[in-house]
Formats: C-alpha cells, sequence, structure tokens
C-alpha cells in the first residue's frame, strides 16, 4: 500500500468509527470478506440481480455500470447515444448544506483513475465532468457490495450498500429483478446538515445494437411504501428484445422531490439543467413536458441529519423485460422465467419491496454464516465472488424455467452457445446451491438434447424443440453429465427423478458403445475420436476424457444399484474395473499420465457426430493432441469423483503423484519470460497453471490452448490437490488466482475464459466442499465432514447451514429449509447413527461423536 492509500485507509477507519456508534439497527454492519483501496478500484464491476435477470453494475467507486437488464450483456456499454452523453449515464448525487453554511453538490461517485483522463474528444470517461468525492473504497463479501466516499471538504461521508437477495435454496428469493441501493450518511460537521440524494437515469427502453428510444414516458407513481419514476415506452415494438418497463423508486415518504424530465439537451444543456436544479436546495421541480425519445428522470429524497448522526437513504431499481431470443434459431422468442412472475418493473416493487427486509436478513445470514467458516481466505473468495457468473447475463432462464447458460459472454453477446455440456461440467455451484435449477439443465440435456441413439448434442438449440440439432457429441462433455445427473439424484435423494431419466442415462452411457464410437470394444478405455472442451478431437486414450469415462461408469453402476438394474450395475463394474487397470498400467508414466495417439483409419469409420471440425483434417495423422504432454485437468473426472464420493478411479498413489507432478511443470511462479502464442489470461509477474508442459519435448503443434492460462481449470486441479491431501500446493494455485483479481487489473466477480463471467469458473465451490469434505445422499440421509476441528459451511441446494465440528461432539445448524439426517460420518472414520431426524430451519443437533 502506497503512503496515499494508507493515508485513505487511516480517514476511512476515523470517519466510520466515529458514527458507528450512533447507527441504528437499520445500519447493520455487513460482513467483509476483501478491502479494495483506492487505487485497487477500476475495474471492480459487482453485478446486482437476480438468477435470470439480468444485472446492474456496481462499480468499485459507487459508479452504475454494465447496466446488463435487456436481454444482453452491456459491459462497457453506454444506455445513452453519444459519447458526449456519458455525463448523463445513471448516476447517484448529493446536496449537503450544514445549517449555517453554504451547500455542496457531488456525484457519489470516487475519483477517476489515472488512465481515464486522457481523451481526444474529452470524454474519457462516464461522469467526466461531474464533481467527485476525492477518497473512496471497497469492501466486499458477494452478494453484498460496499462503496465507502470522503472528501476532507465535506461534513459527511457516505457508505454506499449495494446488493440483490441470494438465499441458498430459494430460487425466487434469488431470482428477483431488482437492485437494491442503500446510501448510509453521516454527520461528522457539530450542527444540522440538510442532506439530499438523488438519482438520475435516462430512459434507455429500448436502446440496443440496432435499436434506439423512441417516445418513451416517465411518469410518477406512488406506492404503498416507495414512490419514484416509472419508465414506459410507446414507440417501441412490444415484441423487441428491447421492449419492457423499469422502475427507480426510494421508500422515503416525505420531502421527495421529482422531475420526469429535463430541458433540450442541445450543447449538453440537460445536464446543466439538471444540475442547476438540483444545486439550487437540494429539491427538483417537474418539468412540464418530456423532452427527448429517452426523457431524463430524476428523484431525490431530504432529510435533516443531526450533528454525529447517520441516517439511510434507501432506492431501488427494478425492471422487466419479456422478450429473450433463442440463440440459434431464426431469433424466436424464449422468453424469460422471471418476467412470468412479474408483470412489470412496477409489480417487482409491488411484491417484493414489503419483504425486502426479510429477505436482506436471510441474504445476511448467508453470507455471515459463510465468511465466518473457518474456510482459509483465498477458497472463501474463490468460492463466493464466482457466484456473480450465476448471476451475470452469462446465465438465464427460458419461460419454461430452465435454467440454461453461454459458456461466457462479449460486451454485448453471449458466446459458445447451448449450455455447453464440456464447459458446464466443471462448476458444482449450481447444484449445491440451487438444485432445483441444476435438474432443470439435467430436463434438457436427457429429454432435449438426447436423440434416439444415445448422441447428446453438446449444445442445446432453442427453442427447446430443436435441442438437439446440433447434432455432435462431445466425450467429455456427455460422460460428465452422466456424472452430474447423478450428482442431482444424491443431493436431492428423489428416486421419481432418477427413474423418470434412467433409460435415458443408459442410453447415453451406452453411446460410448457404438461402432465407431469412444470405446467400441468396450473394453474399459476410450480409443475412439473424442471431441472434447480443448475444441479438437483427441484420438486414442488421455487421461482427461478417460477420467471423466471412469467416472460416468462409476456413477452409472451406482444409479444401476438404486434401479435394481443388475445387468447394468455388473457391465458398469466390469468395464470400470478393466478401464481403470489399464490406465494405469498403460498411461500412466511413473510421473503422470499421457495419451497414446491412435490415428483413425479413416473418417468413414468414426461414428457421425463424433468430429465437430475444428480438429485435425487428416485423422490418419491428426494434430492438436496432447501425446506425452502434462495436461492441467488430466484428473478432472477424478475431481468431480472425489466430489461425489465416488472414491479413486485410478491408484490412489499414482493420482496422488500425478497431482504434484502438475505443481512441479506446470505451475509457473512468474510469466515475465513465458512465450505465449494465443490468449493470455496471465500477463507479467503474475503466476498461475499453465494448461499444458511436455518435460521430454513438446509436440510440434500440440492442442490449440497449451500455453494459456484459464481460471476454471486452475480451480480443478488445484481443488484435486486439495482433496489428495496436497493442501500447500492447492491453496497456493487457488492464492495466484485470487491475487490476479485485485479490482485494478481485473474484476473480481469476473473470470473470463471465452468471455466474460465464464460458466467453468464456477467450478470453484468444489474448494469448499474439498477443505470441509462435505458429503450429503438424500437417498442414504447422511452427511459427512472432515474431523478437523472447525466451523464449517454447507449446502445441499435445499437447505443450507454451518456445522461445528468439536472434539467429541458435532453441532449441525438448519439456516435455510430442512434436512432429513439418520447417519454422520467424520473423515477419521467416526460414525453416530440414529433414527430419522428431520432438522427444520432455525433448529441446531447436537451430534455426539465416538
Amino acid at each position: 500500500m502506497n503512503k496515499k492509500s494508507f493515508l485513505h485507509a487511516i480517514i476511512f477507519s476515523l470517519i466510520f468509527a466515529a458514527g458507528a456508534a450512533d447507527r441504528s439497527v437499520a445500519q447493520e454492519e455487513w460482513p467483509v470478506l476483501r478491502h479494495y483501496d483506492q487505487e485497487h478500484l477500476l475495474n471492480i464491476s459487482l453485478p446486482v440481480g437476480g438468477i435470470g435477470t439480468g444485472t446492474v453494475g456496481i462499480g468499485g467507486r459507487g459508479e452504475l455500470r454494465d447496466i446488463a437488464i435487456m436481454n444482453r450483456p452491456a459491459i462497457g456499454q453506454r444506455t445513452t447515444f453519444a459519447a458526449r452523453h456519458q455525463n448523463q449515464e445513471p448516476f447517484f448525487a448529493i446536496y449537503v448544506k450544514p445549517k449555517g453554511d453554504v451547500s455542496t453538490v457531488r456525484a457519489l461517485i470516487g475519483p477517476a483513475h489515472a488512465s481515464e483522463y486522457n481523451d481526444a474528444d474529452g470524454v474519457p470517461c462516464n461522469h467526466h465532468g461531474l464533481p467527485r468525492f476525492s477518497s473512496a473504497c471497497f469492501d466486499a463479501a458477494y452478494p453484498l457490495g460496499q462503496v465507502s466516499l470522503s472528501d476532507d471538504k465535506l461534513p459527511v461521508s457516505i457508505r454506499l450498500k449495494a446488493f440483490n437477495p441470494f438465499i441458498p435454496g430459494d430460487v425466487p428469493a434469488s431470482s428477483i429483478p431488482i437492485a437494491v441501493l442503500k446510501y448510509e450518511v453521516t454527520n461528522h460537521s457539530a450542527v444540522d446538515a440538510e442532506v439530499s440524494i438523488c438519482g438520475v437515469m435516462r430512459n434507455f427502453i429500448g436502446f440496443e445494437p440496432g435499436g434506439r428510444p423512441k417516445n418513451n414516458i416517465n411518469t410518477y407513481r406512488e406506492g404503498e411504501s416507495f414512490r419514484g419514476i416509472y419508465m414506459t415506452t410507446d414507440g417501441i415494438a412490444p415484441d423487441a428484445t428491447g421492449y419492457g418497463t423499469v422502475a427507480l423508486v426510494t421508500t422515503e415518504t416525505s420531502n421527495v422531490t421529482f422531475r420526469r424530465s429535463s430541458t433540450d439537451d442541445a450543447w449538453s444543456n440537460a445536464i446543466l439543467n439538471f444540475w442547476d436544479d438540483f444545486s439550487d436546495d437540494g429539491r427538483l421541480t417537474d418539468m412540464e413536458k418530456l423532452v427527448d425519445d429517452n426523457p431524463m428522470a430524476s428523484l431525490a429524497a431530504m432529510k435533516t441529519i443531526a450533528a454525529g448522526e447517520t441516517s439511510t437513504f434507501t432506492f431501488y431499481i427494478t425492471w422487466h423485460f419479456p422478450n429473450r431470443i433463442a440463440w440459434a434459431k431464426d431469433n424466436a422468442v424464449v422468453g424469460n422465467h422471471y418476467t412470468t412472475v412479474y408483470a412489470n418493473a412496477w409489480d417487482v416493487l409491488d411484491k417484493e419491496v414489503p419483504r425486502m427486509g426479510e429477505l436482506e436478513k436471510r441474504t445476511l445470514n448467508f453470507v455471515n454464516a459463510f465468511v465466518q467458516s473457518s474456510f482459509p481466505d483465498e477458497v472463501k473468495e474463490a468460492a463466493l465472488f464466482t457466484l456473480a457468473h450465476l448471476r451475470s447475463q452469462n446465465v438465464f432462464r427460458i419461460a419454461s424455467g430452465h435454467l440454461m447458460g453461454w459458456e461466457g459472454i462479449d460486451k454485448v453477446s453471449g458466446k459458445g452457445y447451448g449450455s455447453c455440456t464440456h464447459v458446464w461440467n466443471y462448476e458444482t455451484a449450481t447444484s449445491f446451491l440451487f438444485g432445483e435449477l441444476s435438474r432443470t439443465m439435467r430436463d434438457v440435456e436427457f429429454n432435449y438434447s438426447l436423440d434416439s441413439a444415445g448422441l447428446m448434442s453438446f449444445r442445446a438449440k432453442l427453442p427447446l424443440a430443436f435441442a438437439s440439432e446440433w447434432k455432435a457429441a462431445a466425450a467429455d462433455g456427455q460422460m460428465g453429465t452422466v456424472m452430474r445427473l447423478y450428482r442431482d439424484y444424491l443431493l436431492s435423494g428423489d428416486r421419481a427423478f432418477l427413474s423418470a431419466y434412467w433409460t435415458r442415462v443408459k442410453l447415453a452411457l451406452s453411446f460410448a458403445w457404438v461402432k465407431g464410437g469412444w470405446d467400441a470394444d468396450q473394453d474399459g478405455v476410450m480409443e475412439g475420436c473424442q471431441h472434447n472442451t480443448m475444441d479438437v478431437e483427441y484420438y486414442g486414450p488421455n487421461p482427461q476424457m478417460q477420467f471423466w469415462y471412469l467416472g460416468a461408469l462409476r456413477a452409472g453402476e451406482e444409479m444401476a444399484k438404486v434401479m435394481k438394474d443388475k445387468d447394468f450395475e455388473a457391465r458398469c463394474r466390469r468395464l470400470f474395473e478393466n478401464g481403470s487397470r489399464w490406465t494405469d498400467e498403460n498411461m500412466f508414466n511413473g510421473e503422470y499420465y499421457i495419451q497414446k495417439i491412435m490415428p483413425a483409419k479413416s473418417r468413414e469409420d468414426i461414428y457421425p457426430g463424433l468430429i465437430v471440425g475444428m480438429g485435425a483434417k487428416d485423422v490418419t495423422n491428426p494434430l492438436y493432441q496432447l501425446g506425452e504432454g502434462c495436461l492441467v485437468d488430466q484428473l478432472v473426472g477424478q475431481y468431480m469423483a472425489h466430489v461425489l464420493g465416488l472414491g479413486y478411479l485410478a491408484k490412489p498413489d499414482n493420482i496422488r503423484k500425478t497431482y504434484q507432478t502438475i505443481m512441479k511443470y506446470n505451475y509457473v511462479p512468474d510469466f515475465t519470460g513465458v512465450f505465449n502464442n494465443m490468449r493470455s489470461y496471465v500477463m507479467g509477474d503474475e503466476s498461475g497453471l499453465i494448461m499444458g508442459s511436455w518435460p521430454k519435448g513438446r509436440l510440434e503443434i500440440p492442442f490449440p490452448y497449451f500455453s494459456e492460462v484459464m481460471t476454471g481449470y486452475e480451480y480443478v486441479a488445484a481443488i484435486g490437490m486439495l482433496y489428495v491431501g496436497e493442501r500447500e500446493n492447492g491453496l497456493k494455485c487457488i492464492g495466484s488466482i485470487r491475487s490476479r483479481f485485485d479490482g485494478l487489473k481485473r474484476n473480481p466477480f469476473d473470470d473470463p475464459e471465452y468471455g466474460h463471467f465464464y460458466s467453468r469458473a464456477m467450478a470453484s465451490w468444489s474448494s469448499v466442499l474439498a477443505v470441509s469434505g462435505f458429503h450429503y445422499s438424500g437417498a442414504e440421509r447422511s452427511m459427512e465432514f472432515t474431523a478437523v476441528p472447525g466451523s464449517y459451511f454447507w449446502s445441499n441446494g435445499y437447505a443450507w447451514g454451518s456445522c461445528r465440528v468439536a472434539e467429541n461432539d458435532v453441532h449441525l445448524q438448519v439456516l435455510g429449509g430442512s434436512l432429513a439426517l439418520e447417519r454422520f460420518r467424520l473423515s477419521d472414520g467416526r460414525v453416530s447413527k440414529f433414527k430419522t431426524a428431520v432438522i427444520n430451519e432455525g433448529e441446531t443437533r447436537i451430534i455426539k461423536m465416538k
């Protein structure tokens, strides 16, 4: 921390300590997992919004940014027409007038970064011409974000507390299209002060690529406990993706003023007219008529804050945009589930404002339970912060309620459509936090994407009637999806769920054995042409696909036991045992597992749909292979097997040795001198795990991404290390990742790969499972934890809470949902059995361990 940052930290600690004693219950302190000083705010953008609804970004300095609510991403995008309008992007401002003194007006934004000063047209960044606060910092514990602002020329300090409810297991409460903004203002002067907080937002409905607002309307309305501006349109086609409604309201009941519009914007007079009006006395005077197709709305609330006191101003932004289109079928409208729950943006307020206090309390219960757990800080941050991906525009729910996802998102569009199985395979957050949503993804994969031969299209087209039209299978994607269905059964214990899909699960797993397929000779080894997440085809046995296959066979065996399908159970067991043995004997080179390249004789020998077209053109002498390289996620199937409690898929000594070798050959402590011909997600003196290494000499042209570093793969390798006892190495790798997302260089809530908010990165949730040793079987009503004393957050997708492990007993607390349990086990072998107990929300069960 430099001298300037150190002084800022001292100032903030003194300012907020002074006001803390006088804060009311309504100004409850929020937990903080990571603090970002003023030098590390530039790229912070906390997505605030529900699952599948879109989000409003809260910048590290308090600015509103990346407003992605109209069925598309909006990273770095404006809501206004021209660059000269950047002063008119949505923002909040404050008016302060101490008794007997002059007034001051500031935008509620911290100082611009040095990199934002230079621009040929004099518009280098949003809000460039607005007076700002001189000092800012950001505190985070997702989904909670806090921006602290102060200025030695002002008698007040401000803390913005922004969030959207996030409650494990409660999908509706976690899927509300709302941004909650609470401005806590502390008066540090010796006299009373008039304070007004004002939100400013143009009606940008319809502003999207290829579209512009037309005849948009702002109306002042009052609800039972809130009031503000309701934004609609008369000029946008009702079936346009940008058609919808927005609301900006406050919960203040008196001294609320508003403007539905400003003046004509010739020579940027609209912002001038607003600023003059607000600066005059902190109140707004409405205009007689609406000006512009996107009229500028503003809403202000004023209070008198006594000397030394703190008061909170609460604002809500809500939205409703029903017309989401399909990603790959004639722009057909597939809708949004959230818009079937609410009629419009005002209806969101009517239904949700009355219970927002309770939802905030439940969200705080979740975050506190997690943050106070005995996980290393790097694990907490990795697991918690990447949950933002689940609420970005990377993820959406169509009208039927099915959860869908891109691989990642670009600035204004998605990237890698179809809930790509070989990418979504890696993540575990959805199933362990929202089991209901995870099961909708299995429905798409097994009921819609699977054809009659068992080929699962690894990209699901929309509408769902066309889901299987991709007609290409990924070996890792399909085998991993078998494991994921077992995971969803395991966590729910719902035998009817498994029974409904069992025939199609067998069909998907058996597809590996078709003529010309991945394991045509049915020996438990994938020798065939295997398209995979490296976007090429591997030819011959390789660890990445082989361990997914072994994991799928084990999952198939366990599911067959439940279904009393003895023939299929025996078949899976036989193939697993033979494949596991062959893998150790033929692919383990004493340090790690390698690929045995086996070219195809001809394209005609390969089952249709197994070659996608991005890989080798000559299947008899294929490029883009792994060969004897050491792959960072070669044990990805073993990683998932550990998560599912399926045990080791190969010899434990070989598995552990492989993780040690990955650290030896693939971990780079400093990338300054490292050449990379592809994409750079690590640069300079940063550290991380490189995708591939060749200790004995690299293939001339290996798989395309060999020189890259991507967090999803890194997490999987690091978590695998944690599972096999390589704790120091695992934490070192996770720490390297998190150090790169420092707020200055990168957004700590956005792990990119092929696009922002990349799905694979949500594998980070498994670090919580690995450290805590958490396993739950809803079928057996059993739970397991590490025997290491400590407090551990847990969630099975339907219930959640905290488990405190002591020397002789365990305190199992349920904070949400209800939990059925009759067996509890610690990793040291101690087991406690009892009659089935249902532990309800708010209850704690003390379990004696002998």
